[in-house]
């Protein structure tokens, strides 16, 4: 409520889209792996051109990882949760950036030796850019970097620290409710 009352505009609507992730560090062969992203944002703007936009997104993570010469996928699903300052032209392009935790929701990992291979929090830091059109319909592009381990286990054969590497393409509609 306080920042909303400090807000000169305000909306909020849904959002999804596509993310192609991989693993980054550790010694850990991997591919990028698609997978897709949907869930709400709210946009508290100040002035007429910075905003602050949190979200929640229900986001499909993970790679093809290699292993004595076949490639399996590893699939963690994650609540997660960014909150990025934007900066939007007059014309509608805008630039982002901001923090991200993302929850563990579940994971698919083929190797049953493994009981929990990722950590219940996924931080991170994400930038991106876009357009939005003044009826709020908009297209947006972000790299998110994985800041913390996603491993969470032992293993002989594989080094647990490698953090999560995304790109995200995604269609939204952000409603005006106050403008």
């Amino acid at each position: 409520m306080t920042i909303t009352s400090f807000a000169q505009t305000f909306g909020f609507g849904p959002k999804a889209g596509v993310n192609v992730s991989n693993y980054q560090g550790g010694n850990i062969q991997t591919e990028a792996k698609l997978g897709y992203h949907f869930g709400g944002m709210l946009n508290f703007g100040f002035g007429n051109v910075f905003s602050i936009q949190p979200e929640v997104l229900f986001s499909t993570l993970g790679a093809k990882v290699e292993s004595g010469g076949s490639k399996t996928d590893f699939k963690i699903n994650y609540l997660t949760v960014p909150v990025m300052l934007k900066f939007r032209t007059r014309s509608g392009f805008y630039l982002e950036a901001g923090p991200q935790a993302g929850f563990r929701l579940s994971e698919s990992v083929p190797d049953q030796t493994i009981d929990h291979f990722a950590k219940n929090l996924d931080i991170s830091l994400g930038a991106g850019l876009g357009y939005q059109s003044n009826i709020g319909l908009g297209i947006g592009f972000r790299y998110v970097a994985g800041l913390s381990k996603v491993g969470d286990f032992s293993s002989q054969e594989i080094n647990p620290d490698f953090k999560n590497s995304v790109i995200q393409g995604s269609l939204f509609w952000l409603i005006p409710i106050v403008k």
